[in-house]
């Protein structure tokens, strides 16, 4: 074993040598640091493993050092443990393939969408704009898109079937209002609040004039004329709107309209779905806090890409605050009002609070907080009237533990 230039990984593995008592071993493996290295040491005794007595982490040079020295005191490499060194350049090796194979796939994207037509960038997605329309939602410019919006971007872009998971008010269904909006798509809502039926999700028929009439509902009108449609809640659907769905889950899946003698509706290229939820998958630990929400199985939610979407964190609340409020609302003011935010989102998350406080309540807040120079006085209509006494007086108690009393 000479003094080897670590280019390979054929020095990964288990280098031993024969004792009076048994056999003395070190094994070679990289640890969690780029270019650093695991050696471990023990002994043999007998048909009795001894347990690790040296474990420490070591550079590419070190290990050179140790090669020469564990040459010199007679270790070499143990050719019985070939698999076990393979596995390892195996492991080692899949990021850097990974890289060149997720290189080549975004290049591809790339050629693709030089080709198409108009386009504009959300993040560092290029996202096809549609036709203007009076269902496109508004801009708001003062949304923060946030880099952990990327995938869900590029999703939409692929139409993949995306799923937003999270607590109320955390923004799902505003980012993809967002995403319309800035790429002038209409969107289409359809909130599961109990009271939605099949026949207003799919359809139904109805006369009129003594005529009898097709009325289509949500889901083919927006397959029709490549609509973005969101399924809000969708954890408190029908089980016969889930069957509904199910048909159009896959990517250029068909909605077959058996009240319609089978009509096919095929949907347009520009037709997306989402749907939005509380309680499902990752958030199921939560589905106390939203009472009537429906368990839904992974054969189900295996058809869609589901996205946890946390509330914005303190620093991103901050600038959303300035952005939309500016030039009054300064830095510290900002700073202040997001850590208020975030203290409440803590309590509801220890369940101390019933009432979540989404992004939109605190700009409510901070806009008439504005108007009126009194933090409590806006906070009536913008907060305590929309929750319990008890949430109220909790509130009030973390408010007053950021903001000091006039004097």
């Amino acid at each position: 074993m000479n003094a080897p230039e670590l280019t390979e990984d054929e020095y990964l593995g288990l280098y031993q040598r024969a004792t009076e008592n048994g056999a003395e071993w070190w094994r070679v493996s990289v640890a969690d640091r780029p270019e650093n290295y695991r050696l471990e040491h023990g002994t043999d005794h007998g048909d009795r493993t001894g347990a690790v007595d040296i474990d420490l982490v070591v550079d590419a040079e070190n290990l050179r050092a140790k090669l020469k020295k564990w040459r010199r005191e007679g270790f070499a490499i143990d050719t019985d443990n070939v698999d076990a060194e393979h596995d390892t350049a195996e492991r080692i090796a899949f990021m850097p393939a990974l890289r060149r194979a997720a290189a080549l796939t975004a290049a591809a994207k790339q050629r693709h969408m030089e080709g198409a037509a108009e386009s504009v960038r959300i993040g560092h997605v290029d996202v096809p704009c549609g036709m203007d329309s009076p269902l496109v939602p508004r801009i708001n410019p003062a949304y923060l898109f946030s880099e952990r919006f990327n995938d869900i971007v590029e999703d939409i872009v692929e139409n993949r079937r995306v799923m937003l998971i999270g607590h109320t008010g955390a923004g799902k269904t505003s980012l993809i209002e967002q995403v319309a909006a800035r790429a002038r798509h209409g969107v289409l809502r359809s909130n599961m609040n109990g009271q939605t039926t099949v026949g207003d999700f799919v359809g139904f028929w109805t006369v009129k004039g003594g005529e009898t009439l097709w009325v289509d509902g949500v889901l083919p009108t927006a397959m029709r004329e490549g609509l973005w449609l969101i399924v809000d809640e969708i954890d408190f659907a029908e089980p016969s709107i889930l069957a509904a769905l199910t048909a159009v889950l896959e990517p250029h899946g068909r909605l077959v309209l058996k009240e319609k003698g089978n009509e096919i509706v095929a949907p347009h290229p520009a037709f997306r779905l989402f749907a939005t939820a509380n309680a499902v998958g990752a958030m199921s630990q939560f589905r106390h806090l939203y009472q009537g929400a429906n368990l839904m199985n992974e054969a189900f939610l295996d058809r869609w890409r589901v996205y946890l979407l946390d509330y914005l964190s303190p620093a991103e609340e901050a600038d959303v605050l300035i952005r939309t409020l500016a030039p009054q609302m300064t830095r510290s003011l900002a700073v202040t009002l997001a850590a208020i935010a975030a203290d409440c989102r803590a309590a509801f998350a220890r369940e101390d609070l019933s009432s979540a406080f989404s992004t939109r309540r605190l700009l409510d807040w901070a806009e008439l907080m504005l108007r009126t120079g009194d933090p409590e006085r806006a906070a009536g209509p913008a907060i305590y009237a929309k929750v319990s006494p008890e949430d109220a007086a909790l509130i009030r108690g973390i408010i007053r533990h950021h903001i000091a009393p006039a004097a």
